[in-house]
């Protein structure tokens, strides 16, 4: 009787296993007689760097041979749900995401599935949604690396921190870098957070205001870590009115012009260098592998609240002062002559 009822629950589960397959069954490219098309969704180009990403992306996939189909949701979820459709119409072989929130874009992988069309989350991290593949940096040492060196310079003393979009899955992995190193102090009670926003949709103006308050508050400020450049410069702003830039360490992070330069100048502790480069040809080899081959090498993985998803990680590089010409640099991420425009020439370092 038992192997009856055994032979039936292997049959079942062989049908299931059947419909689940042909449910989500993917498109092959292969098949098609032109390049290969990928449909590039982006949350915003608010930041310097996004231009960056695009510039990157469309290079190393015309190198091999694809090409890309791009739209820029101005950090309207709704309207990146309806770019997604659109791509999704014109035929595209795979999307690859930048949400600009990161449970809401739930739908838009739906929206792939029921297409065929596999989806790859680019540095951001789309919740509860089993992706493809995940391409990012180390968003947990991009937080880490900032607060280490903040407070190696201030060991002790008031903090703000200065968080990204709640609705970025990044702002809370760098700010989990943050706590990782802070903790310690916090508990001795040598380093106090006296403040701690999450500026919404990245506005810069939060970072602003959140200063300005708290200086207008009489609150004695120490140390400010921002989770990007764009948020630090704001925070700077607002230190300038009272003539406290330079004089309160600010870090930052992605490495903008602004940022470089504010760290040439003096006014920013630090940046960090996310190699984009580096980052935009991963992203196009695990399309490519994806497409062609039906699987790409990984052996680390992210966990999206639900699935443990296959994580191709770029590492950061911190800058500071004495690094400028060593890291953004020689690089080619940045000129000297930029970097360092508001700095007297005589006061430029030399090109090693």
């Amino acid at each position: 009787m038992w192997i009856k009822q055994l032979k039936i629950f292997l049959l079942l589960a062989s049908l299931i296993t059947m419909v689940l397959l042909a449910g989500c069954s993917y498109k092959n490219p292969i098949d098609k007689p032109d390049k290969i098309t990928i449909g590039l969704s982006m949350a915003t180009l608010q930041e310097e760097r996004w231009h960056r990403d695009i510039e990157a992306l469309r290079a190393k996939a015309q190198a091999k041979g694809a090409e890309i189909l791009f739209r820029n949701a101005n950090n309207n979820i709704n309207d990146q749900i309806s770019q997604v459709k659109s791509l999704l119409s014109k035929d595209i072989d795979i999307l690859v995401i930048v949400p600009q929130d990161a449970e809401k874009s739930q739908q838009a992988v739906q929206l792939a599935r029921n297409k065929g069309i596999r989806v790859i989350c680019y540095d951001r991290l789309i919740k509860n949604s089993n992706t493809d593949f995940y391409v990012s940096f180390d968003n947990i040492r991009v937080g880490e690396y900032m607060a280490s060196l903040m407070v190696s310079k201030v060991p002790k003393g008031n903090y703000i921190l200065i968080n990204g979009a709640k609705t970025d899955y990044n702002s809370f992995m760098y700010n989990k870098g943050f706590k990782n190193i802070l903790g310690k102090y916090l508990y001795e009670g040598s380093i106090k957070i006296v403040d701690e926003v999450w500026a919404n949709d990245w506005k810069p103006e939060d970072a602003f205001k959140c200063v300005d308050k708290a200086l207008r508050d009489g609150k004695k400020i120490d140390a400010i870590i921002a989770a990007n450049d764009s948020l630090a410069g704001a925070a700077i702003k607002a230190l300038s009115q009272r003539r406290l830039a330079g004089k309160v360490p600010v870090a930052g992070h992605d490495a903008d012009i602004s940022g470089c330069q504010r760290v040439a100048e003096g006014t920013q502790l630090l940046t960090v260098y996310k190699p984009i480069d580096q980052l935009a040809e991963k992203a196009i080899d695990v399309v490519l592998g994806l497409l062609n081959n039906d699987y790409y090498a990984c052996n680390k993985f992210i966990n999206d609240g639900e699935s443990d998803i296959p994580y191709e990680m770029v590492e950061p590089v911190v800058v500071t002062k004495d690094t400028l010409v060593d890291t953004v640099i020689s690089a080619g991420f940045h000129k000297l002559e930029d970097v360092y425009r508001n700095v007297p020439e005589s006061k430029w370092p030399r090109k090693k």
